[in-house]
Formats: structure tokens, C-alpha cells, sequence
């Protein structure tokens, strides 16, 4: 038997989405893309929404509506996958790396004494399903005058005292690769905001600057989305709370268990609604632990064993060290849940993990 980490939906109803789109003609930006909008910003609890082919282009281009400029600073937690810094990079901007907390998100103390002049924004990182501490990035942005742009990429249905995550900044990004809580079958992403002219500019410079088709008031670029995927995701959105409920029910599962084992499980914080994108355990043994589960055919990974402040491409800003990161990033292990995973299996990977620290 092999585990994957992830294991996306694929069935009837997903296929007959895409025939019909398909048959449709009407591939980039049509009808099912303007539905997917409508109905994910009213999900998230806001008034509108950009589709775009990817989280990162959905960073970039929000970064460029808010007026980002060379020279600005933005604040951003190290632990995060690197596209959260390349935005920020293209937007000509200097990231500002911020230590993770004891949930593994923003450091909200840390991030505040990192404020300069310089300093415009925040992108706080809900990380691994699990919401920022929102109250203080919130507090961080207010006293010090800055924008809040949410990275939601790994938190789709995510929530603070029952309101989604996405809707407490000035704006908020989405991603639907494979292994997302929301996925459409490849690349994509979306931004979401009550901000009408953020909302108009990005819809432009997604779509090559254009006010209509012949007329492009600025230079943007094609990151465009379609309707094939589109089609699919407004299928997989009608599911989203009950896979979420699943994760949820599988990572209650794992905790029962690997009870008792000298192995860091994931903690809910107080106050939120963790969605489990990715079930996190920490061991100073991981690479034991990892060569070990292979063996039994279940899948592992390590999001992320290099923090972005130390990677080659950012050297040139000179980041300070970061010790709460640095120490987790070589004792975090992804174990396989998602929603189409079994009670089975993840019984199968609690009990070789138990066999691991038994033997």
C-alpha cells in the first residue's frame, strides 16, 4: 500500500464540469470565471475577486494596486514557500523577514520591531491551514499605519471567530494548486477585496493593462485564468466546508493517534479554525522518521527545510538571523492528509510512526 500526501478529487460531476466548459467555446475569462468570482467572494465574505493564473501573479499584482514602489519595505514571515518573497521581489520592493511564533505563523512582536520608516505593508501567512494571529497583525498594521495583505494560499475556508480568513486585510490572495484545500487542476489563484480600485486594477494589469480591448491605459502583463478550471473550481467551492470538516476529522484522528509520542503535533490556536492543508508534526529525528515511512510506502515531505531568509536569491538583503525559525525548520515533517484521504490510512501512518518510536 502506498500513501500519498495528497490525493485531489476526481469523479463524475468534475468531469462533466469541464466537458461542458469545453463545449462552451468560450475558454478565457468567460462565463464560469465571472461565476467563480462571484461566488468565492461572497464565500470569503467580501465584494469582490480576480481570478488569476497563479497565487503569485495574484501577490504581484495586488502589490503593484497598492502602489508599491522601489524602496519600500514589506513585512513577511520567513516560514513560507518562497513565492510570498518573489512577489515582493518583483514588486521592486525589500522584503523584511519576520520569526515565526509558537503556531509557526508571523511573530507580530517580532514584525513590529522590524518597522522602519521604509516599512508600507504586512503580509501575514496563514500557514499549513492554521490562521495567522489576527487581532495582533491587525494591531501591528493600525499603529503603524500599514497595509495588511493576507497570503491565504493555504487556508481556503480558514477562520477567526467564525469570519474567513481573507477578509481582514486590505486584500487577501488564494492559490488552487493540486494539493490545496480548493484546487482547479493545476495552477491558479485568486485576489480578494472589498477595494473597488484594487479590485479594477488588478482585473487590468492581469489582462495586459487593457480598459477594452483595444486601449491599454498601462503596461500589465497575461496572467489570465479560464473557464476549464474555473468550471471545476466552482464545483470543488460547493464541497469546501464538508472537505474541510474531513481534514479536520482526519487530523483529530492522527491526534488520538500519536498520543503519548515524543513528537510535536499540530495545535489549533485559540480562537481559530484550522483547515489541516498540511499536518505538521515536529521531531528532532525527522530524517529518521522520514527514510523510516518511506520505506512503508508513505509519502513525507518537509514544507520548508530551507526558511526563505536564507535562500541564495535574497542574500543580497543581508537578512539577520531568525532563531525560532532556523530551529524549526530542521525538525518539521508533513504527514499525508487531505480530504480524499481514508480512516485507514491515516491509522497506517499513526501506527508506523508508533512502530518507529517503539523500535
Amino acid at each position: 500500500m502506498t500513501i500519498p500526501l495528497s490525493r485531489p478529487p476526481v469523479d463524475d460531476e468534475i468531469k462533466q464540469a469541464v466537458l461542458a466548459a469545453m463545449d462552451s467555446r468560450q475558454w478565457i475569462l468567460g462565463p464560469q470565471c465571472k461565476e467563480f468570482e462571484k461566488e468565492l467572494a461572497r464565500y470569503i465574505g467580501v465584494r469582490h475577486c480576480v481570478l488569476s493564473n497563479s497565487a503569485t501573479a495574484g501577490l504581484w499584482l495586488t502589490l503593484r494596486a497598492l502602489g508599491v514602489k522601489t524602496g519600500d519595505e514589506v513585512l513577511v514571515p520567513s516560514h513560507t514557500a518562497f513565492p510570498t518573497i518573489e512577489a515582493i521581489c518583483f514588486a521592486d520592493a525589500t522584503p523584511v523577514f519576520v520569526d515565526a511564533d509558537a503556531f509557526y505563523t508571523m511573530d507580530a512582536a517580532d514584525a513590529a520591531a522590524k518597522v522602519t520608516p521604509r516599512t508600507v505593508g504586512v503580509i501575514p501567512v496563514h500557514l499549513y491551514g492554521q490562521p495567522v494571529d489576527l487581532p495582533a497583525a491587525r494591531e501591528l498594521a493600525s499603529k503603524f499605519g500599514l497595509w495588511m495583505l493576507e497570503d491565504c494560499a493555504q487556508a481556503h475556508g480558514a477562520a477567526w471567530q467564525g469570519q474567513k480568513v481573507g477578509a481582514f486585510g486590505r486584500a487577501a490572495v488564494f492559490s488552487f494548486y493540486p494539493s490545496k484545500n480548493l484546487t482547479v487542476m493545476g495552477d491558479g489563484g485568486a485576489i480578494v477585496t472589498d477595494d473597488e480600485e484594487i479590485a479594477a486594477r488588478c482585473r487590468r494589469l492581469r489582462d495586459h493593462g487593457r480598459l477594452n480591448k483595444d486601449v491599454h491605459s498601462e503596461v500589465g502583463f497575461n496572467l489570465r485564468f479560464n473557464d476549464i478550471q474555473a468550471a471545476i473550481g466552482r464545483v470543488l467551492l460547493r464541497r469546501l466546508d464538508a472537505m474541510n470538516d474531513r481534514r479536520r476529522e482526519l487530523a483529530a484522528r492522527y491526534g488520538t493517534g500519536l498520543a503519548g509520542l515524543p513528537l510535536e503535533l499540530p495545535r489549533e490556536r485559540p480562537g481559530a479554525r484550522h483547515v489541516y492543508h498540511l499536518y505538521v508534526v515536529r521531531t528532532p529525528r525527522r530524517a529518521e522518521l522520514a527514510a523510516f515511512l518511506k520505506e512503508r510506502g508513505i509519502q513525507t515531505g518537509v514544507h520548508y527545510p530551507v526558511p526563505t531568509h536564507r535562500q541564495p536569491a535574497v542574500e543580497h538583503f543581508a537578512p539577520s538571523p531568525l532563531p525560532a525559525t532556523e530551529r524549526l525548520v530542521d525538525e518539521i515533517l508533513t504527514l499525508p492528509i487531505s480530504a480524499g484521504h481514508t480512516d485507514a490510512e491515516i491509522d497506517a501512518v499513526a501506527t508506523a510512526v508508533r512502530a518507529f518510536f517503539g523500535a
